[in-house]
């Protein structure tokens, strides 16, 4: 199934402080951005657009977690962590906070 995107190119743009007109970077931001959201969606165990219906109705602290995540990768893409490292401060427990906790 293709990943339902919440967070757009030009958001993670604005969130990096860029201009929409530094397109040198458009394919990598774009590829951080979806893998952001795919690592989020197979943490929660569920898609965000599934679940909540639009991407607009995704809340906010989950959207916020995948342009933090998104901006921490583009921002450190160089190995500067340890395979197992935990996730940039506050995208976990944003993530921990969302899950379904019934077995």
């Amino acid at each position: 199934m293709p990943l339902e995107p919440v967070m757009s190119l030009p958001e993670l743009k604005a969130h990096l402080s860029l201009t929409v007109d530094q397109d040198e970077d458009d394919a990598l931001l774009q590829a951080k951005l979806d893998g952001a959201q795919t690592l989020i969606e197979r943490m929660l165990g569920f898609g965000l657009v599934t679940r909540f219906e639009t991407e607009d109705a995704v809340p906010a602290d989950l959207r916020e977690a995948i342009l933090q995540l998104a901006a921490w990768w583009y921002e450190n893409r160089e190995a500067v962590m340890e395979p197992g490292a935990p996730l940039p401060f506050g995208v976990a427990d944003i993530i921990n906070a969302n899950r379904d906790w019934t077995f």
